[in-house]
């Protein structure tokens, strides 16, 4: 190829956009043979790799010396609640209480699916929390639920609850958009490995959550997804309809993705309970990759013993994605908590946070646990995040090469389109150092949980969102309490947004509060346990949003 004419001066500029900078000498060496290095990167660019594709390198969470526990099976709870009259009631009931009506009997997967189908109709205008809504599909599958029920079998905890999953995961013959112009028409022939389990375990598709475009935020090419308890501001993201339709009741369970607070954030924000489980512990093949090192799947849901149910079906190795982990799952719903250790940062409980935060700090201290300070060497945890934005630029470096990027609907300074950009001048070499600043938080958080079982604090809990997301540490997030607020504006992601809206303005909302509990890689069971012990001390779960009737 032809020499691009490259100056010193040239070097000397593209230097500030590094943050380094090079001698007189230096530049003169360099500006005589940067020319293969920019071909060859020009060369792969003429390469088209499809999403699906991976990385070759594999992320892998255990550091040496890890033993994987080897407990198994999930015990649930056999509540002995008389089938409820008004179909609301039996929209907000738990997947243990559903799970006993349907095989007993007294309730079918047709009408509870009809009552989903029905609240979808009525509220799904006001909230826009699905892309896609597949009713006959769905009565089809409770059918044929119900037909095995007469037969007496019972496909398990799940058989015959219908549920939503995040419009990132393949189903067969239904639009799969992503939330993204780009692929508002995409169909995709085959569905998810997750969504082949769920149909395994008996559940029943109600349709696709809208998720925000490309896995961020919560604006997709459908408008904004709305949050029910304030319809004034949005639900967050990037699980936007996830979130929305389980806290509204449209349906018993759903499915959310998270690389960087996708299912915690949005629980947060609506006060649904979310678990992203352990980095490798399901399965992503047929779901859209915006990070292949950190794109986790996992359960959001309207209590915590339902996330345990739904992660046990979903949980699983498969050979088609490399990340994922043979690892057992094991949760007693009758274990008590009384022989645990729980940390806390002690200045997550400072400057910043909230009443509802201490309320559940001290609730958790009522649980006649030991709670004790813990701390995290200092560490820039933040600047992980140059590895975050450089894997989602990969994964569609096409619209930004394109210029498809400019379709989409989202075009803020945080927004995908402006960070993609950015993300061409991240140099190659900080790349590299930024894995080996992972393996010494994974150092870090190992040695901090080698002290205690769990930890607590609120959502955005000092280095833990960004830190346990690289590592790869479980985290179980669920309502805590409330606050009376005005419409909440963006919370801080780096220089991007979880969510929309405008802070202060307007009339004041009562919206739900969470608490967060992140656990020992593969050891989802202790801090489901500690959940359940403290959403029962806390009383708050059972509220609904003040939606129309």
């Amino acid at each position: 190829m032809a020499n691009k004419g490259i100056t010193e001066q040239d070097i000397e500029s593209a230097e500030k956009l590094l943050g380094i900078a090079y001698t007189p000498r230096e530049r003169a060496q360099m500006a005589g043979n940067l020319d293969g290095q920019i071909d060859s990167a020009v060369a792969r660019r003429k390469i088209d790799i499809p999403n699906a594709v991976p990385m070759a390198t594999r992320f892998d969470p255990r550091l040496p010396g890890f033993e994987m526990p080897t407990a198994s099976g999930v015990t649930g709870s056999t509540p002995d609640t008389p089938l409820l009259a008004a179909d609301e009631d039996i929209a907000f009931a738990t997947l243990p209480e559903l799970g006993v009506w349907i095989r007993s009997g007294a309730l079918t997967s047709r009408r509870l699916t009809e009552i989903y189908l029905a609240r979808i109709e009525a509220l799904n205008p006001l909230l826009n929390c699905y892309a896609t809504v597949t009713p006959d599909l769905a009565l089809a599958q409770a059918d044929a639920m119900d037909d095995l029920t007469a037969k007496g079998e019972n496909l398990g905890p799940l058989h015959g609850i219908p549920y939503g999953v995040k419009d990132l995961f393949d189903t067969a013959g239904i639009t799969t958009g992503w939330g993204a112009e780009p692929y508002r028409d995409r169909v995709p022939d085959t569905d998810a490995r997750v969504v082949t389990l769920l149909r395994e375990a008996g559940a029943v598709l109600l349709g696709k959550t809208t998720l925000g475009a490309l896995a961020y935020n919560d604006i997709w090419y459908g408008g904004r997804t709305n949050n029910p308890w304030n319809p004034e501001e949005g639900s967050s993201g990037s699980s936007a309809g996830s979130g929305s339709a389980t806290a509204a009741g449209l349906c018993g369970f759903s499915i959310g993705t998270e690389t960087l607070g996708s299912i915690t954030s949005p629980c947060q924000r609506n006060g649904t309970t979310g678990l992203r489980p352990t980095f490798g512990r399901v399965s992503r093949a047929g779901a859209m990759a915006l990070c292949w090192s950190l794109d986790k799947i996992g359960p959001m849901c309207r209590g915590v013993e339902d996330c345990a149910l739904v992660l046990d079906a979903i949980n699983g190795a498969d050979i088609d994605d490399r990340c994922t982990i043979a690892a057992p799952f094991a949760f007693d719903a009758t274990k008590g908590t009384h022989e645990l250790t729980l940390g806390y940062l002690p200045e997550a409980f400072g400057k910043g946070s909230t009443d509802v935060d201490h309320a559940a700090l001290a609730a958790a201290k009522r649980l006649g646990i030991e709670v004790v300070e813990v701390s995290l060497p200092d560490l820039p945890y933040g600047s992980l995040m140059n590895g975050l934005y450089a894997e989602a630029a990969a994964a569609f470096e096409h619209l930004t090469l394109s210029d498809l990027d400019d379709t989409l609907t989202w075009q803020d300074d945080g927004a995908w389109p402006n960070t993609h950009r950015k993300a061409r001048f991240l140099s190659a070499v900080d790349h590299v150092q930024i894995d080996r600043l992972r393996y010494l938080v994974m150092q870090a958080l190992d040695g901090m949980f080698r002290e205690v079982d769990a930890l607590i604090g609120p959502f955005m809990t000092g280095p833990m969102l960004v830190a346990s997301n690289f590592t790869g540490h479980p985290c179980l997030h669920l309502r805590a309490g409330f606050l009376q607020v005005a419409t909440r504006g963006a919370a801080s992601l780096g220089e991007g947004k979880l969510t929309t809206g405008k802070a202060g303005e307007g009339e004041t909302h009562r919206v739900p509060q969470g608490i967060s509990l992140w656990g020992r890689l593969f050891d989802e069971g202790t801090i489901l346990n500690l959940g359940q012990a403290l959403e029962a001390e806390l009383g708050v779960a059972a509220e609904r949003p003040p939606l129309p009737a």
